[in-house]
């Protein structure tokens, strides 16, 4: 059995630092100058580690270094490198690597990035072979990717075992990224690829919002600002529904990063993880974000600058969540999701967790920790 294994080892490292991808080497230089470090390779590591049981029956194709090898080599897999992508960077490497796996007829492409990525990895493969992304980067839209890593790996481990899994068609999607980090969203559906599907394990397209809920988050925005207290530094999260919140406070709005508050005025806009563990430094502090609709996550997905460090610091007990009634519904009863990149903290929200839906009404929403 063929396993394709590819890692994009730069993607999401913008996330932390406040730069919401980093597709091109302008926006990729000035994240390493902001302190951003590399996080795809570890968690491309925890989903290839849900093979390791068949590692005997597995044969990995593999790029050179670290956009694979080195991580199938640590985990003592048979490993075929392919030197044709030596020398090749971003993109580039990418596409020659996914076009050879797919030429070499691999059984399963696992690659781990974010929606460039997937864009990539569409562009050379189509739908010739299943893939699976392992979500690493800041933008995820797309239907191709896990709902976690360890969930990638556990979906391979199933498709190798010859379990039956449904094969389904799910869409590559991305945004223009540059207008990304302008507060402007523009989707744009690129193709299908094939994905072994299971679906307690695979996310779904990113939702967007339902007209008719202007009134909802009004009253949301409302109770939220009458209930903030004095020299409490709030942690305002990104999205349209938070974008109320500062509507109401009467101060610009990061839309797509994170704002800080303290005393109802701005004390940071487009905060990132640094910005925000100095200003609660000494000081109470609350987070406020909102739910992605359609896939359910509060952290982890286009929030990352709030770190499972800033996390650890304010206090579960001090995380409101917002989203309206028709947000929720749109999950069909499936949980909240936590995938921080660290499993204490993601395990602390295993459980329930209320959730603000109007000026008068909370729900009680169940929350799984990935």
């Amino acid at each position: 059995m063929k396993l394709g294994f590819i890692v994009n080892p730069i993607a999401g490292m913008g996330g932390r630092v406040g730069l919401k991808g980093t597709d091109g080497e302008e926006v990729l230089e000035e994240a390493i100058r902001r302190g951003a470090k590399k996080e795809s390779p570890i968690k491309a590591k925890k989903a290839l580690g849900e093979l390791v049981a068949i590692k005997d029956k597995l044969e990995i194709i593999t790029c050179p270094g670290e956009m694979g090898e080195d991580i199938a080599k640590d985990l003592e897999f048979k490993v075929e490198v392919l030197e044709e992508v030596k020398g090749l960077k971003g993109p580039e490497a990418t596409e020659k690597a996914a076009e050879l796996m797919a030429n070499m007829e691999v059984d399963l492409l696992l690659f781990a990035g974010g929606d460039g990525t997937a864009r990539n990895v569409y562009n050379s493969v189509g739908d010739r072979v299943p893939v699976l992304g392992i979500p690493t980067g800041v933008k995820i839209h797309s239907g191709v990717f896990a709902s976690h890593p360890r969930g990638a790996g556990e979906i391979a481990l199933k498709f190798f075992q010859g379990e039956e899994l449904n094969i389904k068609e799910m869409e590559v999607m991305d945004i223009d990224e540059e207008a990304f980090r302008e507060g402007s969203v523009m989707a744009k559906l690129y193709g299908y690829m094939k994905v072994p599907f299971e679906p307690e394990l695979v996310q779904n397209q990113k939702a967007g919002g339902m007209v008719g809920e202007e009134a909802a988050l009004d009253g949301i925005a409302d109770r939220i600002v009458e209930s903030m207290e004095e020299d409490v530094v709030y942690i305002i999260g990104s999205g349209t529904s938070t974008r109320y919140i500062m509507e109401k406070l009467g101060l610009p709005n990061t839309l797509l990063g994170i704002d800080i508050v303290k005393n109802k005025e701005l004390i940071k806009a487009d905060a990132s993880e640094k910005d925000i563990l100095e200003a609660i430094e000494g000081h109470r502090a609350k987070i406020i974000v909102t739910v992605i609709g359609g896939q359910g996550y509060i952290f982890g997905r286009g929030n990352q600058q709030i770190s499972s460090e800033v996390i650890k610091r304010v206090g579960k007990e001090n995380i409101i969540v917002i989203a309206t009634k028709r947000k929720l519904l749109s999950l069909k009863g499936a949980p909240l999701l936590v995938d921080t990149g660290d499993d204490e903290v993601n395990k602390l929200f295993n459980g329930y967790i209320r959730v603000r839906t109007s000026y008068s009404e909370e729900a009680i929403e169940r929350v799984k920790g990935l």
